[in-house]
Formats: structure tokens, C-alpha cells, sequence
């Protein structure tokens, strides 16, 4: 959608309650006009532009958070770490902090194999154990509380998804923009979009046939509110994915991992009854469909090496560095 294009329609724009980094996140109401009425619907303005200082912010981070994992044994300072990606201690500093919560020094034992292995140890009798060691409360439990997911039959999915219309926009969040997009009845993907041209492509391959309009809804808003630090007042979110039952087994399993917790690809495979199908479950992984709400990047390899990521390892590393910050505050 393009700002020019909205000519005979009423625009209002807001400050919404999102916040990403220290910059707002913009809301546009949009008024069309039925018969002697106004039907009021909302979608979100043109991320082309809105989330450059976004995408500017994280794509340092990520920078930095290389440098860091490259360097960790070294024990970096902050003006290393600040002179690699060009910026001033200072600048670095506030910007980091602002991103993590603690600062890139505390942030550094979040990025080694020994915190890995750490978070895996305490993990080691089941999922219920772990959680005890980040608490019990909802937000450490965010995914497993309020992310629901719903199959698709393979009815909706028949013939390319021609009879699915699908809402789709690409968003700021604290990790890069994503493409988010959802059916009436939910979240059908979220990606993170290094490349906007790819990732839709991505999507639309799934449904060849189906209808895309680049429009935000509320599912999008729901989704989009998991990104926040702040947990305080969850919001449940619903998710109708295409997958096999064995991938849609996989995916539930992954919502029982606790913020700031790690699981490995055998463990998940126990989980599920089916031990000998780490392999096959490591697959079902790698296609989850749903990045971050469906938190793939918390499983990785026994020996506590990160394993793949289809959105890249270094923005593995810093979700995972993200989220163990958060329970150091």
C-alpha cells in the first residue's frame, strides 16, 4: 500500500501503544465510506519507510552482537566493540540498552556455548524442570499460555489455497522487519524479511492460488505485541498453519519451552513419543512457518552449539541473548 494511493479516504494518524527501541509504532485508521455509513477498519502504514531507523538499529546490533560472539573470549571492551560497527562508546551504549535491557557487557555471557550448555543442563529431566528455573509466571510461559495453533484441513488448503484470502504487511520488531500474514481465522506466517521480494514469495509459493491483500488486521497487532519487553498484559494469539500432523506435533512441543530456556532436537523428539525422530523433527523445525511466536530458535544441538536457523544464525543468537536478558532484569 502506498500513501498516495489513499485519496477519497479519511486518514488519522496516531501514536500506538507499540513501542520498538525508543521510536513509535504508527497506526492508520482508514474510513470507507457504505451508503450513509463509515465502516472503520485499521491497517498499518507503509513499513517501507517507518521502519528504516529500525531496521538501522537492529542490523548494528547484529553487527556488534557478530563482533561480540567472534571476541568473547577476548573479553571485548565497550569501545571495541563500539569502534567495530563505527559508532561512539556512548551512542553504542544507549543503543544496545535500549534494545537488550542490560548492557552489551552483561549481554556478552548470553553469547558463549558454556551459557548453551548452562540452560540445557538445567533442562535436563523435562520441560516442567525448566521452567522452574525462570519461574512459573506468565511471562516466562508466554508461547505455551497464549499462542494457539490451529491445522489447516486440508480442505482449506485444496487447489493452492484459492479460496483463502490472506492479509499480509511487513512490520519493525526488535529483530529486523517481518512479513506477518494471516487468514480470517489467523497468523498462517511470520518471517523475518532480510529480502521483502523473497519473503513473499515464500509465502505466496505456500498458496499459489490464494488472495493477497497487503493489509494489517488484528491478528497482525497480536502478534506483532509478543516483540514487546514488556509482558505485563499478554494478549492471546491464534495461529491457523498448513502442516503435517507429525510438523503440527513439533510445533505445539516448541510452545512448551520457556522464555530464556533451550531444548535440543532429541529432547523434542522424547517429547513427542518418538525418540528415534530427532532427525525428522530437526526438519519439522527448519519448516516451522512461524518465526518467534513459535519459538524454533530455542532448540539447539546437545553440545550446545546454536545448530541452523532459517532466518540466520546471528539473529538466533540474539533472540536467545534477548530473551536471557530479560530474566536478568
Amino acid at each position: 500500500m502506498k500513501l498516495k494511493d489513499i485519496s477519497v479516504i479519511q486518514i488519522i494518524i496516531i501514536t500506538s501503544f507499540f513501542k520498538f527501541y525508543n521510536d513509535k509504532f504508527f497506526v492508520i485508521f482508514r474510513n470507507f465510506r457504505v451508503g450513509n455509513t463509515y465502516t472503520l477498519n485499521y491497517l498499518y502504514a507503509d513499513f517501507y519507510n517507518m521502519s528504516t531507523q529500525d531496521q538501522q538499529n537492529y542490523d548494528k546490533i547484529a553487527q556488534a552482537i557478530v563482533f561480540i560472539s567472534q571476541n568473547y573470549k577476548q573479553q571485548p571492551s565497550l569501545e571495541e566493540i563500539a569502534a567495530s560497527i563505527h559508532l561512539s562508546p556512548f551512542h553504542f551504549q544507549r543503543m544496545f540498552t535500549d534494545w537488550a535491557g542490560v548492557s552489551p557487557k552483561q549481554f556478552v555471557q548470553f553469547l558463549n556455548i558454556d551459557y548453551a550448555k548452562k540452560l540445557l543442563n538445567q533442562s535436563n529431566m523435562n520441560i516442567a524442570d525448566a521452567t522452574s528455573e525462570v519461574g512459573l509466571s506468565s511471562s516466562g510461559r508466554l508461547h505455551e499460555l497464549f499462542v494457539r495453533i490451529e491445522g489447516m484441513s486440508p480442505v482449506e488448503y485444496k487447489n493452492g489455497g484459492a479460496d483463502l484470502t490472506i492479509n499480509y504487511q511487513f512490520a519493525p520488531t526488535i529483530f529486523g522487519t517481518v512479513l506477518v500474514a494471516s487468514t480470517h481465522r489467523g497468523i498462517c506466517g511470520m518471517h523475518f524479511a532480510d529480502n521483502r521480494e523473497q519473503v513473499l514469495e515464500l509465502v505466496k509459493e505456500q498458496f499459489p492460488k490464494a488472495t493477497f491483500l497487503e493489509q494489517g488486521d488484528s491478528f497482525h497487532q497480536q502478534a506483532l505485541s509478543f516483540f514487546k519487553r514488556d509482558k505485563s498484559n499478554p494478549t492471546a494469539i491464534q495461529l491457523h498453519i498448513k502442516g503435517t500432523p507429525f510438523q503440527l506435533n513439533v510445533w505445539q512441543m516448541l510452545l512448551t519451552i520457556p522464555e530464556g530456556c533451550l531444548s535440543t532436537y532429541g529432547k523434542i523428539a522424547q517429547q513427542i513419543d518418538n525418540p528415534k525422530a530427532y532427525r525428522a523433527v530437526g526438519t519439522a523445525i527448519g519448516q516451522n512457518p512461524v518465526s518467534f511466536l513459535i519459538p524454533c530458535h530455542r532448540v539447539i544441538q546437545t553440545s550446545g552449539a546454536l545448530g541452523g536457523y532459517m532466518w540466520g544464525l546471528t539473529r538466533k543468537v540474539a533472540i536467545i541473548g534477548w530473551e536471557g536478558a530479560q530474566f536478568e532484569l
